[in-house]
């Protein structure tokens, strides 16, 4: 994991070069940054293949398959690199995404104690028209049923983001909406943080925690316009993996909220520092003191 953050964290500052390609000067040279990028990528890419050599194991054995074994089908028709590229994007889609996205969303949460009643009281009615105790498992439609919960996540997403600012490299001279003109393989790159707090785009109370806005006036969620809220991308490059962050975030989000309190070791009011990375992570993390809460 310090390898794959290593490797993630070096790869984007080659974006902050004053010279372009002055790392590939240290790459051809082996020197540098470059050299402990390839040292790093090296132990990502063993990680990998530890992993899908593994499932190549338990597929010979015949137990259940998991998405990784999916992707497999016949071994003989998909390379290795393949295999090893849907793993890492696993990682990089589904270990510092959703965590930031959490990490953010608590931090939110402890500074308003209104919220996250209106949260733990949909928790406790879904328990009781279910039949189910704390510390059962929620099944995939009861956590399709936790509407405010899902709203209280986007809200925190639009605010700080995963992925604060994505790039994409044109493949030929284009023309976007506006008129604007894009050459072949110029870089071009949307602020989702940026976004997220557009008066224009989202109102006065653009900067405002307010879960009530993705509702509709009979109290149903509203689906936003990617376009509008591009946290999971628009388009045909949407993320694959949209439905699947939102069932892992409110299933960790609703575990622990109804069994735990979180008393967070910050300054009243003050916003954490960001991290330089691809993705909008928390310097130092969220320090917090944890205790279980009353039943």
């Amino acid at each position: 994991m310090q390898a794959f953050d290593i490797a993630t964290t070096l790869s984007s500052g080659r974006f902050m070069y004053a010279i372009p390609f002055l790392y590939k000067i240290k790459k051809t040279f082996n020197i540098g940054s470059e050299k402990k990028l390839q040292k790093s990528i090296k132990i990502v890419h063993e990680f990998a293949d530890n992993i899908i050599n593994s499932r190549i194991e338990e597929r010979a054995e015949k137990k259940d398959e998991d998405l990784l074994s999916r992707f497999m089908g016949d071994s003989n028709q998909v390379s290795a690199k393949f295999l090893r590229d849907i793993v890492i994007s696993f990682i990089l889609a589904g270990r510092d995404t959703t965590s930031s996205a959490l990490t953010w969303f608590f931090w939110i949460l402890s500074s308003r104690k209104d919220i996250e009643q209106k949260i733990l009281e949909e928790l406790v009615q879904i328990r009781q028209r279910n039949g189910k105790k704390i510390g059962e498992a929620y099944t995939f439609d009861e956590l399709r049923e936790m509407q405010y919960l899902h709203a209280a996540i986007s809200e925190s997403m639009r605010l700080y983001p995963p992925v604060p600012i994505d790039t994409r490299s044109c493949l030929k001279d284009d023309i976007l909406p506006d008129g604007t003109f894009i050459g072949k393989d110029w870089f071009i790159s949307y602020q989702t943080y940026s976004m997220g707090r557009m008066e224009n785009i989202w109102g006065k109370d653009c900067c405002e925690y307010k879960p009530e806005r993705w509702f509709d006036e009979n109290g149903v969620y509203k689906q936003e316009n990617p376009f509008k809220f591009p946290v999971f991308h628009a388009g045909p490059r949407m993320c694959l993996g949209k439905d699947m962050a939102y069932i892992q975030m409110k299933s960790i989000a609703a575990s622990v909220l109804e069994m735990f309190e979180f008393d967070v070791q910050l300054e009243n009011g003050k916003c954490p520092e960001y991290v330089l990375s691809l993705t909008l992570r928390m310097k130092g993390g969220l320090p917090v003191k944890v205790k279980e809460r009353c039943k």
